[in-house]
Formats: structure tokens, sequence, C-alpha cells
């Protein structure tokens, strides 16, 4: 077998091992695709539902407000006072429910303490992520996609120079030249892919 023979036969089995490779990013990359668009919706989800107990907090805290300024007038009936007193309470304690239920939904179950978790979800306690480390979730995807993207790029220009090797099959040196070019753009593009995805674990 002739020297060009075997360059051409060890271009032919990288390129092989690069296609593959270049596959099996492309797969991780469209799964860490689905993962940001999960986590971004979610954080949407977690936004509105935050937005949602501070609106009630808020409507809750001026009908404190309202109700500790009408017993300030003094225009309520003695025998009234205990009921309203009642009522100024109860509000109070709506107002302190709201914000414990906007902080376990802000930080997420894990990051609050087990006495301090008040809100459920689907009626399970102590399972909410936090809006917080949805957005982290989301922002260290994308960075990671975007490397594993530099990734691809590198191992498709390593497939070019390969079949650019197999194709200059009349000058052995410039074969050579591009086979080695296709070995060491596709340890870069390798490399950077899993920098990439073992930094964000």
């Amino acid at each position: 077998m002739s020297k060009n023979s075997k360059i051409e036969n060890r271009g032919g089995v990288i390129i092989i091992i690069l296609v593959a490779m270049l596959a099996v990013m492309k797969v991780v990359n469209s799964n860490l695709e689905e993962k940001i668009a999960r986590a971004n919706y979610k954080h949407v989800s977690y936004s509105s539902w935050y937005n949602a107990k501070s609106i009630k907090q808020i409507l809750k805290e001026n009908q404190r407000d309202y109700l500790e300024s009408l017993r300030g007038t003094g225009l309520v009936a003695e025998d009234k006072l205990e009921q309203l007193d009642f009522r100024i309470d109860v509000t109070d304690d709506l107002i302190r429910k709201y914000e414990e239920e906007k902080t376990e939904i802000l930080l997420g179950s894990n990051n609050i303490a087990r006495s301090a978790w008040s809100q459920d979800l689907n009626g399970e306690m102590g399972k909410i992520v936090g809006l917080r480390a949805w957005e982290d979730i989301g922002l260290k995807t994308r960075s990671l996609v975007t490397q594993i993207d530099i990734g691809i790029l590198f191992l498709q220009i390593s497939i070019l120079f390969g079949v650019l090797g197999l194709i200059i099959n009349e000058n052995r040196k410039l074969q050579q030249v591009f086979t080695l070019f296709m070995i060491g753009v596709g340890f870069i593009g390798l490399a950077v892919c899993f920098y990439g995805y073992y930094s964000i674990l």
C-alpha cells in the first residue's frame, strides 16, 4: 500500500470520527436549546406568579392602611373596635404570608429554612425552584450553547480540511499538511466543546 493510500485511509477514518463527534455535539446542543426554552418559560411563569403575589400584597397593605386610618378617626363605635382590630390583624397576617410566599418564589425552597416554606406547588411543599434559579439556569445554558457552537464550527472546519486532504491526492506533502490541520483543528473543536460542557457542571 502506498504512502498516499495510507494517508487517505487514516484521513478517512479521522473524518468519520469527527463527523460522529459533530453529530453528538449537535444532539447535545439541541437538548440544551430545549433546556433554555424550558428555563425561559419557567422564568416567565415564576415572574408572573411573583408579580401576582406582589399585587395581592399591595392590595392588602392598602386595605390595612385604610382600616388603621379608619380606627384613628374615632368614627368607629367602641363596640365595633374589637372587630376592626381583628380585621387589621387578619390583614397583617395575609401581608406577611404574601411576603413569605414571594421570598420562596424568588429564592426557591432549597434556599430558605424548611420552617419558612409557605408556598406549595401542585399541593407539595418544598418544590419551588425559584425565579433566580431559573434565570441562572437559562444564562448558564445559553453560555454553554455558545461555547459548543464555537466547538462545532471548529469541527466543521476540521472536516473541510480532511476532505481537501482526500481530494489533493497527487501532492503527498500538501495532503499531509491538510491532514495535520484536520487533526489539530478537530482537537481544538472537541476541547472547546468539552471545556464548555464541564465548566458548567
